[in-house]
């Protein structure tokens, strides 16, 4: 039920102009097909280290578990490669070896075609002849059916199928068939990671956890590059935004590089926040961004939204409280030459918006002039408190508010379980501005994050009666400034 919940609010992101990586018909259209049993399972991706021996005539039907390993590996904690050995039985056709190349052309439906397995071995008996291996699931009890007998009769090939003991070993299964087999009958199987660079990353759930070492073990076993694998042991509650993780196979090295729409980041994975799956929307909002612009980026990372702005030639303010992801910010923007394009900042998020953010709109904005095209954007990407920062922007500015064409716009992330999220999160930045945003917004589903829990981006410009504060109609008169003073210290002591 819940997968199946799932899907469907995967189909309810067209509401919400989903990104294209999470929308995709096809497969949402695949994963509710496989939940229907409509669409039976794929075969495994093999490797070598496959053994043959000779081939006798067979009438056996074919074994619809075919490709899985031996069953003793079932709750196997400790991995034991040896263990996963099997052999089975499957169709061959013995050819003369100059005509091999027409009839798998021919039979190409019907040829075995598992990723890792020879399609055509030697026959030990007759160096002229080979074996062409057939699909046990193509060639339902042994047996061609007509037209391919019709195909081998004009090749001259005797159309009698032969069996060919086939020795499969822990290499020539898939990390998902290996899983599935170890862990209890009925449990999920978990194959699915995110890649960081060398690193593996997973999300076990409780009942796997027994596993883990061996998990870890496949997981690196089956994806090349892979020499560490870790599990996330806690969720991310920190103040710097990281968690903690164990190592559950390979190197414990954590330091990694990765690139990101052709950028390279280096960074400390234990130390800092960095998820893959934000590839396409950190590409969307750079992609909203000009030459000129400026950019403030209130939680920026190691820089995966400040560094593609500024080599976008835009002129980039990126802050994170976080001191080594500061510290790698600073050795991505070298690491990718625009050090000089940066300014970046170690600071609490407010006290960014109302130190360095405030300074330069305040600067910039009144010279503004008509038709100039200069946009500033800021983006607060901090889902679980991002929305809470917003009443920083009440009277951030003080005098006449400038061309609605300046008002920055704000790229704010956060999470909903609401049953409409893009209400929900409007509502909540709503009462944070003062204001509301009805008809001046527009929200944007970035991701499922869990079940029932979305991640979203509302994006708005500033309404000028938030932003900027009139200053007292009579500064001539010391008590009127006096009174003024005094009012700008008491709200600025109720907003913080």
């Amino acid at each position: 039920l819940w997968r199946l919940g799932y899907c469907a609010r995967l189909l309810k992101t067209n509401h919400f102009r989903t990104a294209a990586s999470n929308t995709s018909f096809p497969a949402v259209w695949m994963l509710l097909a496989q939940h229907s049993g409509r669409i039976p399972g794929l075969f495994a991706v093999v490797k070598k280290n496959t053994l043959f021996t000779m081939p006798e005539t067979v009438k056996d039907k074919t074994n619809p578990e075919l490709y899985l390993p031996h069953p003793g590996v079932r709750g196997m904690t400790v991995l034991n490669r040896e263990a996963f050995k099997r052999t089975l039985i499957v169709p061959a056709l013995k050819v003369k070896k100059e005509i091999v190349h027409s009839v798998l052309k021919s039979l190409k439906q019907s040829v075995l075609q598992r990723p890792g397995l020879k399609r055509v071995v030697e026959d030990p008996e007759d160096e002229d002849s080979r074996f062409v291996i057939l699909d046990p699931h193509k060639v339902p009890e042994f047996s061609l059916g007509e037209s391919e007998q019709q195909v081998l009769k004009q090749l001259n090939v005797p159309p009698e199928v032969c069996k060919y003991h086939l020795e499969l070993s822990y290499e020539n299964f898939k990390s998902e068939e290996i899983l599935r087999a170890v862990l209890p009958e009925g449990q999920e199987v978990t194959s699915g990671f995110s890649r960081v660079g060398h690193i593996a990353h997973l999300n076990l759930r409780d009942h796997q956890l027994p596993y883990r070492h061996l998990i870890g073990q496949v997981i690196m076993d089956k994806n090349p590059g892979v020499t560490c694998v870790v599990n996330k042991t806690n969720i991310i509650d920190s103040t710097y935004r990281n968690f903690e993780m164990e190592v559950l196979a390979g190197e414990n090295n954590l330091v990694t590089k990765v690139k990101e729409n052709n950028i390279s980041y280096e960074l400390d994975f234990s130390k800092v926040y960095w998820n893959p799956r934000l590839s396409t929307e950190h590409g969307r909002i750079v992609g909203l961004l000009r030459a000129g612009d400026v950019l403030f980026d209130v939680f920026a990372g190691v820089g995966p939204f400040a560094i593609p702005a500024a080599r976008r030639k835009c002129r980039v303010f990126a802050n994170d409280l976080n001191p080594d992801s500061y510290t790698w910010l600073l050795h991505n923007c070298k690491l990718n030459k625009v050090d000089t394009k940066v300014k970046a900042f170690n600071m609490d998020g407010r006290d960014f918006l109302r130190g360095p953010v405030r300074e330069e709109l305040s600067k910039e904005l009144p010279l503004l002039r008509a038709g100039q095209e200069t946009a500033f954007h800021v983006v607060m990407n901090l889902p679980a408190l991002a929305v809470e920062f917003l009443d920083v922007f009440r009277h951030l500015l003080v005098g006449e508010p400038c061309s609605p064409a300046g008002l920055p716009t704000v790229h704010c992330y956060g999470f909903s379980k609401d049953s409409n999220p893009a209400r929900d999160i409007q509502e909540r930045a709503e009462a944070a501005l003062g204001t509301s945003l009805a008809g001046r917004c527009s929200t944007f589903l970035v991701r499922n994050v869990a079940p029932n829990k979305e991640m979203l981006c509302l994006s708005f410009q500033i309404p000028a009666d938030v932003l900027f504060k009139r200053p007292c109609p009579d500064e001539a008169k010391p008590a009127s400034k006096r009174l003024c003073t005094s009012q700008d210290s008491s709200e600025e002591k109720v907003l913080s």
